[in-house]
């Protein structure tokens, strides 16, 4: 069936659809740019033009695509239409157990797990942008610090690209010849540090020699990281009523700043020979299969399945929402901003190979060493390079701050959800701030001297393997626990037309197929972490791995912890009893709930149970009728998600 252009279905009347206790999107593309914010990221500009150099140029782009639309596309729509059917976060979904009753069970564990991995990663993500933000503070100068070698920070091993301080009045012509000698000195030295990674690892970071060896906080991280949290928190002070406003800049400026940027890089000496490296095709390398592993890890690190977000953003979603077309749109645009912004990077990168007369292989960095380190020194090169500085610092502040939004509204969801009672729903201002405040002293640690061994023990282990193992179990729960027709079955009443083949067939078979092979790959890949000559002790890396299981580990434990909490004699009762179906799982509004979800509430229904469960069903009903009267009566006046009030007759003054 056609939707029409507010998403209903056609021949249902036209309702605000409107959830008055949780609140709703204003509109539909608050959505999609909160989520085009959340999927593409840091990673999209530090990681994937690199590993698309790395892995063949422009060959790595058959596998990458051939990734995205058999896995990346597939669950990304999983995952939005699950959280949109049941309008709950992570946490609150995993009532899907009216058919299947052990997928509770698994299902809350998944959930748990979901929201352990999007805590360690909004701990070390948010420190990520703050350093961005001290960067973007120091580039407002005329000069920036990181362009010579004459600071009290660097050693005798630094060369500039520039020449040296004491050549800062010269006249063009002195200075140019500077430039050639610098150039020509960094050539026959066999091993050159930068002004750049010098002011990155002795000003900026004051790196002490070991993980344990915290040393002090650095105190201007600390300042960034409270102006980067109370950011955070501003800007989601009312939910995504204030989150879905601020996208409208945030997930959108960062392509304003990338047009500027390849604008004024493909317009450089030496750019066309960084593009080439970024693309040209080694086809040989397509039949290697760590290239595969690399895009299907990209792929689905990038779009952020198995964190959480993607549920909770849709979950804000109306119930017939087409979150078909939206997965789709945002899914090439993530993976359309990836292709794009290594365009942007390379360009620069060949313009600074062609000054230092090196290949483009030498200078090509991913990660932190890229945004930090390499880039920063290729803009010194550029006329008026504190604006260039401003600009790229800017850019990486936006595409975190879009990631972190949802991050910590992931969080902050699955409690209120979880708890639901009146007050936590009328003061959810209050959770977020509290959630804030604790993101912020945990990351404490991680502005120290020892900081960015930490951050990258958390960026490699509390975020790897274990979003793989989730995301595996979440297929394998919707469809052979809850079963695939049920589910199929849901998607059409909520969209008003079933899910294409393809997508039947991948969420069944393919997509969980290429997770398995994703969890392989990574484990057979595996390498202790370094950081370039560090070699991180062992007792560190079994912190990373404690980390790692932490997530996973939330499956069985709660499943254990209901079974341990339920009434019975024998194990085999409290299993029973442990898996009960949920009567409240389907879609959140009454209106919605028809066919198999209408209320059980008649005569019939409640005899024709046995004898033990009528009495119990009753109970719930009269418990959920008493509940219901409740929230009537102070819908009136409660505060929604938005923060703003809500009334009967204006459901959504926001809106």
């Amino acid at each position: 069936r056609a939707f029409k252009g507010n998403g209903a279905v056609p021949g249902e009347p036209v309702k605000k659809d409107e959830n008055s206790r949780r609140g709703n999107w204003g509109n539909q593309i608050e959505f999609v740019l909160t989520s085009v914010g959340y999927a593409v990221g840091l990673g999209n500009v530090w990681r994937f033009p690199y590993l698309c150099y790395r892995n063949g140029g422009g060959a790595f782009m058959l596998p990458y695509f051939i990734m995205l639309v058999f896995c990346g596309i597939p669950l990304f729509f999983l995952e939005l239409s699950f959280g949109q059917f049941a309008s709950l976060g992570c946490l609150g979904v995993w009532k899907i157990s009216p058919m299947f009753k052990v997928f509770v069970l698994v299902g809350f564990g998944v959930g748990y797990g979901m929201m352990v991995v999007s805590t360690y990663i909004g701990i070390y993500y948010n420190v990520v942008i703050c350093i961005a933000f001290y960067y973007f503070f120091m580039s407002m100068t005329n000069l920036l610090p990181w362009t010579y070698c004459n600071n009290p920070w660097n050693t005798a091993d630094c060369t500039g690209v520039v020449g040296s301080g004491r050549h800062l009045n010269a006249s063009l012509a002195n200075a140019t010849t500077t430039l050639v000698a610098g150039v020509s000195e960094v050539v026959n030295r066999t091993k050159r540090t930068s002004p750049s990674e010098e002011y990155w690892k002795h000003y900026v970071l004051n790196i002490s020699d070991d993980i344990g060896n915290f040393g002090e906080v650095r105190l201007p991280i600390l300042g960034c990281l409270a102006v980067s949290w109370c950011v955070v928190f501003l800007c989601l002070i009312r939910g995504v009523k204030s989150s879905g406003k601020v996208v409208y800049f945030t997930a959108t400026f960062p392509y304003v700043v990338l047009t500027i940027l390849f604008i004024r890089g493909i317009t450089l000496d030496g750019a066309i020979n960084g593009i080439k490296y970024y693309l040209t095709p080694q086809w040989q390398k397509v039949l290697d299969a760590k290239v595969w592993g690399d895009a299907a890890s990209q792929i689905f690190y990038s779009l952020g399945c198995a964190w959480g977000g993607l549920i909770t953003m849709a979950s804000y979603n109306k119930f017939h929402n087409n979150c078909f077309r939206d997965s789709i749109i945002i899914s090439i645009t993530n993976c359309a901003t990836s292709v794009y912004a290594g365009f942007v990077i390379f360009s620069i990168l060949g313009f600074m190979a062609h000054h230092l007369n090196v290949p483009v292989s030498e200078v090509a960095d991913h990660g932190p060493g890229l945004a930090f380190v390499a880039y920063p020194e290729a803009l010194t090169l550029l006329p008026i390079s504190p604006l260039w500085s401003l600009l790229f610092f800017f850019m990486l502040i936006l595409l975190g701050l879009g990631t972190q939004f949802c991050l910590l509204e992931t969080l902050v969801t699955a409690i209120v959800d979880e708890i639901g009672t009146d007050w936590i729903i009328r003061n959810k201002t209050i959770i977020t701030l509290v959630v804030a405040i604790a993101g912020f002293l945990l990351g404490v640690p991680l502005t120290t001297r020892a900081g960015i061994y930490w951050l990258l023990l958390m960026d490699n282990y509390a975020a790897s393997f274990s979003l793989v193992i989730i995301s595996c179990i979440m297929c394998i729960c919707i469809m052979y626990i809850y079963g695939h027709r049920n589910y199929f079955k849901d998607v059409e009443m909520m969209l008003g037309f079933p899910p294409p083949l393809f997508f039947k067939v991948c969420w069944r078979f393919i997509s969980p197929l290429i997770i398995s092979f994703i969890l392989i790959f990574t484990v057979i890949q595996y390498k202790p972490i370094t950081y370039n000559d560090y070699v991180y002790p062992g007792w560190s890396l079994a912190i990373g791995f404690a980390m790692a299981l932490s997530s996973v580990i939330c499956i069985p434990i709660y499943a254990l912890y209901k079974i341990s909490r339920s009434p019975g004699a024998t194990f085999r009762e409290r299993l029973k009893n442990a898996c009960r179906s949920h009567p409240k799982w389907g879609p959140a509004l009454q209106e919605h709930r028809t066919g198999r979800y209408a209320p059980m509430a008649s005569e019939d229904t409640v005899e024709a149970r046995p004898l033990k469960e009528k009495e119990e069903l009753k109970e719930e009903l009269k418990e959920e009728e008493k509940e219901k009267e409740r929230k009537d009566e102070i819908s009136l006046t409660i505060q929604g998600s938005n923060g703003s009030t809500n009334t009967h007759n204006n459901p959504n003054p926001s809106a």
